[in-house]
């Protein structure tokens, strides 16, 4: 089992495949949970949300906005919450992030999250699960 339950829905989804691979890996991995949304200051759990007008990039360059289920904009949450993953990252010299597939913050295929267009304009290596 990889992650905690910090879902929108304050539950966790099992992936078995990424607990595999972290132990199959072969090299010396540190493993630095962290979700976006909460060290943006969202509580959990929180109201589904969505990007809508682009994507992670559009958020961080000003030109899409994250609005929730209930129509609230949480962007300024997903930005702060992007920028306190991306000062971890930095802090731990991290070079990969493993990202929750189709997730507002960490999404890195199709429409790509808050978080993971952040860290990939930093040079971080992306890996979606």
């Amino acid at each position: 089992m990889v992650g905690l339950n910090t879902r929108y829905s304050g539950k966790l989804k099992r992936n078995p495949s990424c607990s595999a691979a972290l132990k199959d890996g072969g090299e010396t991995l540190r493993w630095i949970p962290v979700c976006p949304e909460q060290l943006g200051g969202l509580p959990t759990p929180r109201d589904a949300a969505d990007i809508v007008g682009g994507t992670g990039d559009d958020v961080l360059d000003g030109n899409a906005r994250v609005i929730t289920k209930n129509g609230i904009d949480v962007t300024e949450h997903f930005i702060r919450g992007a920028e306190q993953v991306l000062q971890i990252a930095q802090m731990t010299g991290a070079k990969e992030a493993w990202l929750k597939a189709r997730s507002p913050s960490c999404a890195v295929q199709g429409s790509v999250g808050v978080a993971a267009a952040l860290l990939a304009r930093n040079g971080i290596r992306l890996v979606e699960y």
